[in-house]
């Protein structure tokens, strides 16, 4: 294998995250002690921000060398609904995560927002990989698998989170 150092076509993993992001958000929501207005309306919010998240980051993300000066404003400009999602998880959402009765319960929920915090960390860091001085195929592997790993924590350990909430939920209410 000869290397190209011509970036990889992150369009995929953008249209995955696309469908993907928004869902995970909502998955966290309606495992929570929401009325269905607020449960929509905290869908619709977050699920908008993250979708606004990615769209505003892939612009920046066809940029790996030369003048990486148009991938610091739109790492700048996702970070802002980024910042949003993460402000909802950890402090807006305090009040449903705090009015689940069940101890266990509420605190797989804290956990999953957590862990969602947590996770979600990383991708602003690897998006940062060619402004930290990573050039030429190395970039493009270290994004790559960077993204990669990422999306393994957030989506499979935040998915396994969400699906141990609902089956205490529904261990519950079946007692």
């Amino acid at each position: 294998v000869t290397p190209t150092d011509i970036p990889f076509n992150d369009a995929y993993r953008y249209m995955d995250w696309l469908l993907t992001v928004p869902l995970l958000l909502v998955e966290i929501i309606l495992v929570m002690k929401l009325s269905p207005e607020d449960a929509q309306g905290k869908s619709m919010t977050l699920g908008s921000a993250a979708a606004l998240m990615i769209i505003l980051g892939y612009p920046g993300e066809l940029v790996t060398s030369g003048g990486l000066g148009k991938r610091w404003v739109f790492w700048a400009a996702a970070m802002l609904p980024f910042g949003y999602i993460v402000q909802t998880l950890m402090s807006g959402l305090s009040s449903a995560t705090e009015a689940e009765r069940d101890p266990n319960i509420r605190d797989l929920i804290k956990m999953a927002q957590t862990a969602t915090v947590i996770s979600w960390c990383t991708y602003p860091i690897v998006y940062l990989f060619p402004m930290l001085g990573l050039e030429g195929g190395g970039v493009v592997v270290g994004i790559q698998l960077g993204y990669s790993v990422s999306d393994i924590i957030s989506k499979c350990g935040v998915g396994c989170i969400v699906y141990s909430i609902t089956m205490a939920k529904t261990a519950a209410e079946a007692k």
